[in-house]
């Protein structure tokens, strides 16, 4: 498989509508007792104008789901942790 020589996974999600997004996970992360993705959409060459979204896994049903990070300061505070993940992750190539 050659996704895995680069590190990267793959997902498919669908959202309300029906329609079919295929991400590039960047990164996980456990925080308090939560696990967030930083995900940009699959194909994105030029990844300096990519918008990273930070999604929060929740288990609905017994099922995982993603969804959006409501409170902002949840939000600020996963993303710079993420972002020092990923960098601490480049540098460390």
């Amino acid at each position: 498989m050659m996704e895995d020589l680069y590190g990267s996974d793959f997902m498919t999600i669908i959202d309300e509508d029906g329609t079919e997004y295929e991400l590039e996970v960047l990164s996980s992360l456990e925080y308090n007792g939560s696990t967030y993705l930083a995900v940009i959409p699959a194909g994105t060459e030029d990844t300096q104008e990519t918008q990273v979204s930070i999604l929060k896994s929740v288990e609905e049903d017994g099922e995982s789901i993603l969804e959006a990070i409501e409170d902002e300061n949840e939000l600020e505070t996963v993303y710079e942790m993420i972002m020092e993940q990923l960098y601490q992750e480049e540098t460390e190539d």
